[in-house]
């Protein structure tokens, strides 16, 4: 688990030594000054318009509730946030910084929708793709060296739905050495458990609309780095683009983010637990888990018609295709046609919330002995 934390609290300093740990950074960043009447939280600005002279200017260039966020996320990952509509508008917000028939080496097995605007770029002719086992350390590096026009590798980990997991370090020195930049999707690892920054990654990438947010009620995205060159261009692709998020999207996940650390906790906790569980069930061929986090992928032995009895036998989970909130959802992945065809088909994808770890397995296993049955 190369560049990984099973604890969330390691990986940072003491605020002995002058830094706070991430939980903390969590709570206290971009937070009002501590001023008499002062509110505690950044307040929702809702404005298009700004009187001109200043920084802002206009609604599509900046906003004090997405800087707010921005700056308590950047602060978590080790640099400077912009705040996005969508996962998907940074996504593509990303590709966008490829030049024309540059090439993206990229996880076989990674967010379907990441997966398909690969596929679009390359249909228009813009880019190529080359689609890798991203755990092979020796064959990512070696697309990369085939590839003189390769310009970005996008790494997952852990991968979506997979759960593999790559070994950052070693990837992001092996693509610096051949002039590639690095971007990391940190949606499932959060940065609470996983900085790529840290370990050598140009842009961390966030589906904030998932662990971040936390509450399934926000749809955004964000992009995190330390390179103040890259910043200016994603940031000047977002004011063209006009990818940005509302003011309410921005305060809800800042709030949401407050919360990370005990919601993460709880849910990685259940998650380990549940994964040892499925694993001693007849019904269960394999499980995926990578050791940390709060998704788990098991494999059922009798395939599609197994896991899509699964999903509709539950009344605790949730049958649904998003992640990261403090309620349980599962779904199995293959029902969805853009999902890699080496996904297994009995392979379902759960994200585990916060409830009571034996009421989640209660549901579950009742369902899984009349499946095996």
């Amino acid at each position: 688990m190369s560049g990984s934390a099973l604890d969330p609290t390691s990986g940072s300093e003491t605020s002995s030594t002058g830094r706070l740990r991430p939980a903390t950074v969590a709570v206290t960043a971009g937070r009002p000054p501590h001023d008499p009447d002062q509110p505690l939280n950044a307040p929702i600005t809702m404005a298009s318009t700004y009187v001109a002279a200043g920084s802002l200017e206009y609604g599509r260039y900046g906003n004090p509730t997405w800087s707010a966020f921005e700056e308590a996320l950047g602060a978590l990952e080790g640099g400077r946030a912009l705040a996005f509509a969508s996962g998907m508008a940074a996504v593509t917000t990303l590709l966008d910084l490829v030049g024309h028939d540059g090439s993206v080496v990229a996880p076989r097995h990674s967010y379907s929708g990441t997966i398909m605007a690969l596929a679009d770029g390359e249909a228009r002719g813009r880019m190529r793709a080359h689609l890798v086992d991203i755990a092979d350390t020796a064959a990512v590096i070696k697309a990369m060296e085939d590839d003189e026009g390769c310009a970005l590798l996008w790494i997952e980990s852990p991968t979506n739905p997979a759960l593999e997991v790559a070994d950052i370090p070693a990837l992001s020195a092996a693509a610096h050495e051949l002039g590639v930049r690095v971007v990391v999707d940190n949606t499932f690892a959060t940065p609470l458990l996983q900085q790529p920054i840290a370990h050598g990654a140009d842009v961390v990438l966030h589906s904030a609309t998932k662990f971040i947010s936390g509450h399934s009620d926000v749809l955004m995205g964000a992009l995190v780095t330390a390179d103040d060159e890259v910043y200016d261009a994603l940031k000047g692709r977002r004011d063209l683009a006009g990818a940005v998020p509302g003011p309410f999207e921005a305060w809800l996940a800042l709030r949401g983010l407050r919360t990370l650390h005990v919601r993460l906790e709880r849910a990685q906790s259940s998650a380990a637990e549940l994964a040892r569980r499925l694993a001693q069930h007849p019904a269960v061929e394999e499980v995926r888990y990578p050791g940390f986090g709060a998704i788990v992928a098991p494999v059922l032995a009798g395939g599609a018609d197994a896991g899509d009895f699964l999903v509709r036998a539950t009344s605790l989970w949730v049958h649904s295709t998003s992640l990261g909130g403090v309620e349980s959802t599962f779904e199995r992945r293959r029902r969805w046609q853009a999902e890699a065809a080496t996904i297994p088909q009995g392979l379902v994808r759960m994200s585990v919330g916060i409830e009571d770890v034996d009421d989640l397995w209660a549901d579950l296993v009742q369902a899984l002995d009349r499946i095996d049955a």
